[in-house]
């Protein structure tokens, strides 16, 4: 993970693809920042920021940027959705998966680095790629760990609640990546592209609920389909399991 200080990240231009667009110099090289908001619950993000919709007919901004069928959106429980996670950067929703692995297709290409948030009950792997699908030469491998709950605030409410930055620099052009991980284990926010550090976070109060030490976790949402994700719901992961 590369660190910077508090001022050099406030230099950088940032355009924020969700609710905030910010401005950027003409001269600059925006970096861009998925912060997922706008999507649906449990929705595969498919052309969600690629001048489409997701699954559920919801468009953000339009940056070329196509994701796999895998990669699906999923909004905090506390904000109305099935999420079974807490403090995420940028409130409320989030990048995870059902299967497989997530691929994120950016024609266009970007340059310099690459970095993100996440909270994962595993360890995982996120590969950078020179050609779409994540397909060509290696730029880039980030390594994930199992931090999900370590050091979360008091009272929050939700399994994965604790949130890590990681980045990378890189040579050359990036136009793929490939977000490794268990199903249903790991939860990504604020992708940036063309930079190391990921967005500004977001201050977010902890909730007033806390989850009982000896009761299992359960996923960051109930699936609206099992046949669309073909995979069973038991154990840890981002979907709240509904109680009688």
């Amino acid at each position: 993970m590369l660190k910077k200080s508090l001022s050099t990240l406030l230099s950088v231009p940032f355009i924020v693809a969700g609710g905030l667009l910010g401005s950027v110099s003409a001269s600059a090289t925006p970096t861009i920042v998925l912060n997922f908001e706008g999507a649906g619950d449990q929705a595969q993000l498919l052309g969600f920021y690629n001048s489409g919709t997701d699954s559920q007919g919801n468009s953000g901004v339009d940056y070329d940027i196509q994701f796999s069928s895998n990669a699906l959106s999923i909004i905090d429980g506390d904000a109305g959705g099935s999420g079974n996670f807490a403090n995420a950067p940028s409130p409320n929703t989030i990048m995870f998966f059902l299967s497989g692995s997530a691929i994120l297709n950016y024609t266009p290409g970007f340059t310099t680095g690459f970095s993100f948030y996440y909270s994962s009950a595993t360890a995982a792997t996120v590969n950078v790629y020179n050609e779409l699908g994540a397909t060509g030469n290696l730029l880039a491998s980030l390594d994930l760990t199992a931090q999900y709950n370590q050091n979360c605030p008091s009272g929050s409410k939700g399994a994965f609640c604790n949130w890590t930055s990681v980045g990378a620099t890189f040579s050359g052009v990036a136009k793929s990546i490939d977000f490794g991980g268990t199903v249903d284990k790991t939860g990504y926010d604020d992708i940036t592209f063309s930079s190391a550090i990921p967005a500004f976070r977001s201050a977010i109060p902890a909730s007033n609920v806390t989850i009982s030490p000896d009761e299992e976790p359960t996923r960051i949402g109930e699936p609206a389909s099992t046949a669309l994700f073909g995979v069973g719901l038991a154990g840890l992961g981002f979907i709240r399991r509904r109680r009688a």
